[in-house]
């Protein structure tokens, strides 16, 4: 197996919906089996960007907000999209003011993520951003949101009694863990 060739052979691929968020595409081919198949794609415009903003004291900062798609209440780090080209330290910096209204001095990137690389090309990148000043947070007419600080502690309990769920919050809560352990993280 040659793991740098696809190994679907495409015949059609077909746009079968589209907003100004995603567009999915219906592709029809031979399996990596031989036999006939469809695959559907869902192709997001934008990158997903997220922010583990820590205090000197410890203490992350979570937005909580109904998610549509799960029909249900949602705690997360600060997170949202930014156009592909964009920069994502840009995304993560705009998302951490409108979101909560912090601003960072301290920057970097912790983690890449395919957030459900079964059926989206989805890619999400997270920041740890430190030296946070709190400054008029500016969400979206979309966003009706809850901020909470909590000591990092009690988020990742949170994480493992299934209190936070979304994916990227889950990876990134949970290397910011690993780098305390490693101690690449101070306190």
């Amino acid at each position: 197996m040659d793991i740098t060739k696809n190994p679907w052979i495409i015949h059609s691929r077909e746009m079968r919906y589209e907003n100004n968020w995603i567009s999915v595409w219906h592709h029809e081919g031979t399996n990596p089996a031989g036999g006939p198949g469809i695959y559907g794609v869902v192709h997001f415009k934008n990158q997903a960007v997220g922010v583990v903003a820590l205090d000197e004291d410890m203490n992350i900062f979570l937005v909580g907000q109904y998610r549509f798609p799960l029909n249900r209440f949602s705690w997360e780090i600060p997170e949202g999209g930014g156009p592909l080209g964009e920069a994502a330290l840009d995304t993560a910096k705009r998302e951490l003011l409108e979101e909560t209204g912090l601003v960072a001095t301290q920057w970097e990137e912790i983690i890449r993520i395919a957030l459900s690389n079964s059926v989206s090309d989805e890619e999400g990148v997270v920041f740890l951003a430190r030296g946070l000043e709190q400054r008029t947070a500016e969400p979206e007419e979309t966003e009706q949101l809850i901020i909470r600080k909590v000591p990092f502690e009690e988020a990742y309990r949170m994480v493992n009694d299934f209190e936070i769920t979304d994916s990227l919050s889950v990876a990134a809560i949970q290397k910011v863990k690993l780098m305390r352990y490693e101690g690449l993280l101070n306190k």
